[in-house]
């Protein structure tokens, strides 16, 4: 049976109220550490992409030698001038880096928050499949935005500040467009890689199986190659391969993870 069942509507209030205290503070406190470290980290690791020495395109320029199929622009010199056109934009980044590093890296801590607080509600033969299901959601999170990072975001910016309507029209890129940009594509990836996770939550409470999976797997390859397209723009079967691909892997490791159809359910 569950443990703290006797706790009052009151009661679990109270503790949602100290775990989301909890939480607060560990947020402010590394947003307030990671201050000092932005500037090494904003020219390290948030502008890396910007530049042609990049691990990525570096890779990339070594396949080029290999096969034809890699697109021209992805083989040019590049470097993004960034510029700043707004008196207080430098502040803010500086302020909203701070907080999106602290928001990565007490990640793991508030998911074992989020833990604590569901754990009472769980019976004893629960908890282990659950606590397992965190820590495996975890994980994906942080594989989804080191894909957001090492692919997705260089390959759109690569794409986007390349492309060129008219040659009379010099690009620059602004620093607010830059950072939307660079932490949208990181954080949405790392939200994408919690499919498998909310497939196998959906399958414990018996909404989901793996027939699904088999029945709408060439609806799925569309509607991910169209979300692919959507992450990036781009006119070139590389790219879009180049997302579409980890995608679809986290569909077929989805299949896996939930549970088979019962015999009842065929019939």
């Amino acid at each position: 049976m569950a443990v703290d069942a006797e706790m009052s509507f009151w009661d679990h209030l109270e503790a949602l109220r100290w775990m989301l205290m909890r939480v607060v503070i560990a947020l402010a406190v590394f947003t307030v550490a990671g201050f000092a470290f932005i500037p090494y980290l904003f020219d390290k690791v948030v502008m890396a992409p910007s530049r042609s020495d990049f691990f990525l395109y570096r890779l990339i320029a070594k396949v080029s030698s290999y096969t034809p199929v890699i697109p021209d622009f992805l083989n040019k010199p590049f470097h993004v001038q960034v510029i700043n056109i707004k008196l207080s934009s430098q502040f803010f980044v500086h302020m909203s880096l701070s907080f999106w590093l602290a928001l990565l890296l007490t990640f793991p801590y508030l998911v074992y928050e989020v833990w604590k607080f569901v754990c009472p509600a769980l019976y004893v033969n629960e908890r282990k499949g659950v606590r397992w299901t965190f820590f495996f959601g975890t994980i994906m999170f942080f594989i989804g935005c080191k894909v957001g990072y090492s692919v997705v975001f260089p390959l759109t910016l690569r794409f986007l500040y390349t492309y060129e309507l008219s040659a009379e029209i010099s690009n620059q890129l602004a620093s607010d467009s830059y950072m939307n940009n660079f932490l949208m594509l990181i954080f949405m990836m790392g939200i994408v890689f919690e499919l498998p996770l909310v497939s196998m939550l959906l399958s414990k409470i018996g909404i989901l199986n793996r027939s699904f999976f088999s029945k709408y797997r060439r609806h799925a390859v569309v509607v991910l190659l169209f979300l692919a397209a959507i992450i990036t723009p781009s006119s070139d079967p590389f790219t879009l391969m180049a997302v579409f691909i980890p995608i679809y892997i986290l569909w077929e490791v989805s299949a896996l993870l939930v549970k088979p159809e019962t015999k009842d359910e065929d019939e």
